[in-house]
C-alpha cells in the first residue's frame, strides 16, 4: 500500500523516532536514519511548490519531529538550513548538483553558521580565512562547534578573504584536510552530531561556492534559518503540554494551583504558530527578519515556562534524569542557547535587525 506524505510522516515518527528516543537522550546516538526516511517520504522535495509553501511544509515538519525529540529537530533543522543555502545560490552548477542529493537524503546537511551569525550581529569575529587561488579558495581556521555532521555530509561556511570580502562555502565531511573532533559533553543534544572542525588548508573548487558575496547571501537566507528554528521550540512547547495533561489529576488535583497551567501555555504557542503561519501564507517567511527575530525570542521564552512548568506539574516523577520532562528541559536550555541566542536576539533587535 502506497502511503500519502502526512501517513508516511506519522508512521516515521512513531515507528522509527519514537523508539529511537531513549538511546538519543541516553547514549547520544545520532538518528541519522530518520532524516533519510523522511527524506523517502518526500519532506525535502519542492516540486512545484512556490518556495514559501514548501517552507511551510516543512516548517510542521520540524514541529512534529520535535514534539517527539528536540535533538532529532534540531538534526532536521541542520538539514533544511543546508537546503535552504543549496536552494538560494547563484551557483548553477552546485545547485544542479547537490540540491537533487539533499532533497533525496543521499547527502545530510549541516550547517556552520554559528560564528558567521554572530559576525553579523557585531558579537565575534570570523573564525575562517579564505586564500583566494586558480579555480577556488583555500580555507583555514577553526569553527567549534557544528552539527549534524558525518560521513558523505556537507555544510556551509563563511570565510574572510584577505582582500577583506565573505565567501560562502558547501563543505565536504570527507575532505582529508578537515579535521573533525566529536562533542558529546553538552547537558542535552548529545545526539546532534556536533563537531569542533579545523580547516587546515581546505581547498574548496568553485562549484562549491555558494556566493562569492556572503554579505549579500546572509540577508537571502537568514529569514529561512530562523523560521526553521521556531518550530523546534513549539513542538517542545506541545510536547510539555501533554505532558501536563497527563497530570492533571496527580495529588487529588493540586496541579490546578500551580501558576502556569496547560491552556496558557496552548494560548501563547497558538499565537506564535498564527505568526509565523500568516508569514508563511504570503510569502514573506522569505523576507521579514525583525518579525521572525521576534516570534523567534518570543518562543525561547516560551519553551523554558512550558518546560519549567512541565517538572512541576509532573513533581517528583519528572526528576528522574530518564523521565521525558528532564528531557525536555534540558533540550530547552540547549534552544535558548541555540544561535540567535536570547542575549543575541535582544540586541538584534534592539538595532532593528542588524
Amino acid at each position: 500500500m502506497i502511503m500519502d506524505y502526512e501517513t508516511a510522516v506519522d508512521d516515521i515518527l512513531e515507528t522509527k523516532l519514537k523508539p529511537l528516543v531513549k538511546p538519543i537522550d541516553r547514549e547520544a546516538y545520532y538518528p541519522r536514519e530518520v532524516i533519510g526516511e523522511l527524506a523517502e517520504a518526500g519532506a525535502f522535495i519542492q516540486g512545484t511548490n512556490r518556495l514559501h509553501e514548501q517552507i511551510t511544509r516543512e516548517i510542521r515538519l520540524v514541529e512534529q519531529v520535535s514534539a517527539y525529540c528536540m535533538t532529532t529537530g534540531f538534526n532536521l533543522w541542520c538539514h533544511l538550513a543546508a537546503l535552504t543555502y543549496v536552494r538560494h545560490t547563484r551557483n548553477r552548477r552546485l545547485k544542479e548538483r547537490f540540491l537533487p542529493l539533499l532533497e533525496s537524503g543521499a547527502v545530510i546537511g549541516g550547517t556552520g553558521l554559528s560564528n558567521p551569525m554572530k559576525y553579523y550581529a557585531g558579537l565575534e569575529s570570523l573564525h575562517l580565512k579564505a586564500e583566494e587561488q586558480p579555480g577556488g579558495y583555500v580555507i583555514h581556521g577553526v569553527l567549534p562547534s557544528v552539527s549534524n555532521l558525518g560521513d558523505g555530509h556537507r555544510f556551509g561556511v563563511i570565510a574572510e578573504t584577505f582582500d577583506n570580502r565573505r565567501i560562502m562555502a558547501f563543505v565536504s565531511c570527507d575532505h582529508p584536510n578537515l579535521h573533525m573532533q566529536e562533542k558529546a559533553d553538552y547537558l542535552g543534544l548529545n545526539g546532534s552530531a556536533t563537531y569542533a572542525c579545523r580547516f587546515e588548508g581546505v581547498v574548496i573548487s568553485d562549484e562549491e561556492v555558494l556566493s562569492d558575496d556572503a554579505d549579500l547571501f546572509i540577508k537571502d537566507i537568514r529569514p529561512s534559518f530562523v523560521a526553521y528554528q521556531v518550530p523546534i521550540g513549539l513542538g517542545v512547547a506541545a510536547a510539555s503540554v501533554r505532558g501536563m495533561e497527563k497530570h492533571v489529576n496527580r495529588q487529588s488535583g493540586c496541579n490546578a494551583y500551580l501558576p502556569v497551567q496547560p491552556a496558557d501555555i496552548k494560548e501563547r504557542a497558538a499565537a506564535m504558530s498564527d505568526s509565523l503561519a500568516r508569514l508563511s501564507k504570503d510569502g514573506r517567511v522569505l523576507s521579514a527578519w525583525e518579525e521572525l527575530l521576534e516570534i523567534r525570542r518570543a518562543t525561547a521564552e516560551l519553551v523554558l515556562d512550558a518546560v519549567q512548568a512541565g517538572m512541576l506539574h509532573a513533581g517528583g516523577s519528572g526528576y528522574k534524569q530518564t523521565s521525558h520532562e528532564a528531557r525536555r528541559l534540558r533540550e530547552a536550555y540547549f534552544f535558548v542557547n541555540l544561535t540567535p541566542t536570547v542575549k543575541q536576539l535582544g540586541k538584534m533587535l534592539d538595532s532593528n535587525g542588524a
